[in-house]
């Protein structure tokens, strides 16, 4: 409820909103973005076992499996995840809420209603900077966090912001 200029109290109700499918996919770039992260992880960890077994003699065998191991494991990885989570990562904006489904093994689905968002930004590391993505991050009146949309063009995720900005801004509601 809401108390309006003259004492009133008014019933301000949210629009019915409903688990669907999100119509829009991320930006095709993500894959790229997604490949280099986890070719660079598994690069980091196979060196970080590689150099004791260069400097350890007794240890050189073992720890050479283990970062070929990683090394074979990290690329098996990296050529089939990111192009498996592009085809799940889903995401959309109406009028009346944001929808978003990630994850590669357990899926998630997720709705914000307009009235339940309280900061829309933008993120932007060095490596999305450079696929010229960005991350649209909405956060929420939930204890569940706030709702994450990774790979986006920078540009898209700029308007969808401001978008989002103007829409909550009209929306009846506290947020909490």
């Amino acid at each position: 409820m809401r108390t309006g200029d003259t004492g009133e109290r008014t019933v301000v109700r949210a629009a019915a909103v409903r688990l669907r499918e999100p119509a829009h996919p991320l930006d095709r770039r993500v894959i790229g973005l997604w490949l280099a992260r986890s070719l660079i992880g598994t690069a980091l960890v196979a060196a970080l076992l590689a150099v004791p077994g260069w400097l350890i003699a007794p240890a050189r065998p073992w720890l050479y499996g283990a970062a070929l191991a990683v090394a074979v494991l990290g690329l098996l990885e990296a050529l089939t995840v990111p192009r498996w989570r592009y085809r799940v990562h889903r995401w959309e904006v109406t009028d009346e809420a944001v929808y978003i489904r990630t994850g590669a093994f357990w899926q998630e689905w997720r709705i914000a209603p307009m009235s339940r968002i309280q900061t829309v930004d933008t993120r932007q590391g060095p490596l999305e900077r450079r696929f010229r993505l960005a991350t649209l991050v909405v956060t929420t009146a939930s204890s569940k966090g706030a709702l994450i949309i990774e790979g986006l063009d920078h540009e898209t995720a700029g308007e969808l912001a401001g978008r989002l900005a103007r829409i909550t801004q009209a929306t009846p509601g506290d947020a909490t």
